[in-house]
């Protein structure tokens, strides 16, 4: 398939710039196939049963965007991977007549430039350990919002609560696991009045979510990889909901591709898992573990709606975001979602 396989025109006020409140207010638009109803996302747990099981990911995104000095000349750096070398790469804006070894001031933390590369990104040498920097950033640091949320003066306060999951615990993300955006206390106090298992697995998701397919055959995209880790807890819960006949929901493509990261194709059975994936899940796989997915409404051509048409099947999820245009639903990280049941249609 190619990348204009997966273009569509999205109006710009759909996109949404501030999350439905409250969190579990927002739509939610169930895609059954080819059948499109309209809910919201407060009556999720009215589609699940207590032999289901629900799994959802609970990193936390670190404060990551930084702001300083150059000299004289202000200068913006989203931090988005540590290096085995020490280093951490970044997004730096603008990054122009940025040189190696500038010096970059931040407040009360310095760094190095020691590459430059394509894009905009450069590498930092931070003047502190790694343990120090991270308390620096939860002291100076800046939520990462993706670069369609427009903010006039620099980030609302809000957004460092909006753009954390209730839930968040495992402190590695730079962006959001946005389906998990919308559980409130409420959803879950309901899930377990149901007795609805809910269940947690760690993906650290990276800044590379948002970086664009570059090649038109998708077949050719080199996928970014992430840190993730699946406990043997939750393996045991998924086996056993397997066993009595449950359904699975995995909340967010992040939990989803961990899952899948974590199912021995060979011995076809899930196991504990902990370390890197690059899974890349495009039309035509197979899928494994989730019977359910909760996700948002995703960019045109991104890899996050080539996982979502493999999952809902590509026509059906063509079918379904152009419904959920003409019926004003909200796009992108703060929007609406969407629960999708499995369709494993032959390309």
């Amino acid at each position: 398939m190619y990348l204009s396989d997966f273009d569509f025109e999205l109006p710009n006020e759909l996109i949404a710039q501030h999350p439905a409140m409250p969190r579990d207010s927002s739509k939610m638009l169930v895609i059954d196939k080819n059948k499109f109803t309209s809910h919201h996302f407060y009556d999720l747990p009215n589609f699940l049963s207590e032999k289901d099981l629900v799994i959802c990911n609970n990193t936390k995104v670190m404060p990551s965007k930084l702001y300083g000095k150059r000299n004289t000349k202000s200068i913006q750096v989203t931090l988005h991977k540590f290096n085995d070398d020490g280093s951490w790469s970044a997004f730096a804006r603008p990054a122009k007549k940025l040189i190696i070894n500038d010096i970059i001031q931040f407040g009360s933390l310095k760094a190095e430039i020691i590459e430059k590369l394509d894009g905009g990104e450069i590498k930092l040498s931070f003047k502190c350990e790694k343990d120090n920097l991270i308390r620096k950033l939860i002291e100076l640091g800046k939520m990462p919002l993706p670069p369609y949320i427009k903010r006039n003066n620099d980030l609302r306060e809000d957004d460092d609560n909006n753009y954390q999951t209730i839930y968040a615990d495992k402190l590695g993300a730079f962006a959001a696991p946005t389906a998990g955006l919308h559980f409130t206390n409420k959803v879950f106090d309901k899930l377990q009045n149901l007795r609805i298992n809910v269940k947690f697995v760690t993906l650290h998701v990276g800044a590379g979510t948002f970086l664009p397919v570059k090649t038109e055959n998708i077949n050719n995209h080199k996928m970014h990889s992430e840190w993730g880790e699946v406990t043997s807890d939750v393996v045991e819960k998924i086996l056993e909901c397997k066993k009595n006949g449950g359904k699975i929901l995995t909340v967010g493509t992040t939990t989803l591709r961990l899952v899948e990261t974590a199912f021995d194709k060979k011995e076809k059975r899930i196991k504990p898992f902990s370390g890197y994936t690059n899974i890349f899940i495009k039309p035509g796989y197979k899928f494994n573990v989730p019977d359910l997915l909760l996700t948002n409404f995703h960019l045109p051509k991104s890899t996050l709606l080539m996982l979502v048409a493999a999952f809902g099947g590509y026509n059906n999820l063509k079918k379904a975001y152009q419904y959920a245009i003409d019926n004003q639903y909200r796009f992108f990280s703060y929007g609406d979602c969407c629960l999708i049941k499995k369709n494993n249609e032959k390309l």
